[in-house]
């Protein structure tokens, strides 16, 4: 099973998010795959996230979080014990997001987006100050990332898996090269 995560402002709608979903669908794995549209609430989408995979082992279960989806994703495979890919992963959003407080919309659709001061506390509540079992986790970097610093999350995750894309973006538009050593990871297609 995975669960996939998307980032902030973020949908099941994303490149990403859509790429899995497709590559999933091919496999004959649709039914494998969770990718739900996370309320603004850290709380919520965490609470939400737990729901979803209630019940599931974690040898199971792998995590696919992207940007904030990856902040998730860590707390989440700490608290669970499963494994995550980390696509671009912020480190600590509670200092990046910050400045975001407030109404705009999704990126993917004209929906209302309502980030509110409250989540701020709610973030740094979700915070892994030091990964146990780095063998559990692979990290996507690219070091073009206009939104976040590859540096942190290669420091923040080290002795896991990491893959360091030279220039790139936060969007990993490379991203179908890397689609099937992400899978993989998760126990999809041939072994990691």
């Amino acid at each position: 099973m995975i669960l996939y995560l998307h980032g902030f402002r973020s949908s099941p709608q994303s490149m990403k998010a859509r790429l899995v979903g497709e590559r999933m669908a091919a496999l004959g794995l649709a039914d494998q795959l969770i990718c739900p549209q996370l309320p603004a609430s850290p709380r919520q989408a965490m609470e939400l996230a737990l729901s979803l995979v209630a019940g599931v082992p974690a040898a199971e279960l792998s995590i696919i979080g992207s940007s904030l989806g990856g902040y998730y994703a860590t707390w989440l495979a700490e608290r669970l014990g499963c494994r995550a890919v980390l696509l671009n992963p912020a480190v600590v959003p509670s200092l990046d997001l910050d400045r975001h407080v407030g109404v705009t919309t999704q990126y993917h659709s004209d929906e209302p987006f309502e980030f509110k001061r409250e989540y701020i506390d709610e973030l740094r509540a979700l915070a892994v100050a030091q990964i146990t079992r780095p063998g559990r986790y692979f990290l996507i970097a690219a070091t073009g990332d206009e939104v976040l610093d590859y540096r942190d999350m290669v420091a923040h995750y080290r002795g896991a898996r990491q893959l360091v894309i030279e220039g790139s973006d936060h969007a990993i538009s490379g991203f179908p090269d890397y689609l099937d050593r992400v899978l993989a990871f998760c126990g999809v297609g041939a072994p990691s």
